[in-house]
């Protein structure tokens, strides 16, 4: 299993499943800080048409084009479902959240044999790397 710093040196494209509209949320500004520093960001919200300038998709199962890795802004007993689609689309890779923890969802990512991170935060580990997909 690749580290978290590893995962996001690897990865172009972050699907980002409860991206939100809302500034004030974590869930916004954290996607909206990796599209800063180069990811392409796809948001996952069924409620909106478009996130930081990119479609918005109602599930992971509707991008119609490979991801790297699945960030989850979704409760606990959510992310069980949205790991399940993960594998379901042939993403590599699962990141839940600050707070976000989820011992089925573990599993069923380690079953599938795709990389998983859990009670992380994509720009902590970003910066904590110096990480950057510009120039």
């Amino acid at each position: 299993m690749r580290s978290a710093q590893q995962i996001l040196a690897d990865s172009a494209v972050i699907a980002v499943v409860g991206a939100s509209r809302d500034p004030g949320k974590a869930a916004h500004r954290v996607p909206l800080e990796m599209q800063r520093h180069g990811w392409r960001i796809i948001p996952v919200n069924p409620t909106v048409d478009e996130l930081f300038g990119e479609k918005a998709y109602p599930s992971l199962a509707d991008i119609p084009h490979p991801v790297d890795l699945v960030d989850v802004f979704r409760p606990a007993r959510d992310a069980v479902e949205v790991v399940r689609q993960a594998v379901a689309i042939g993403a590599p890779a699962v990141w839940l959240q600050l707070g976000i923890f989820s011992d089925e969802a573990r599993r069923i990512a380690e079953e599938a044999g795709i990389d998983y991170v859990e009670d992380r935060c994509l720009i902590i580990e970003r910066a904590a790397g110096g990480l950057t997909r510009l120039g």
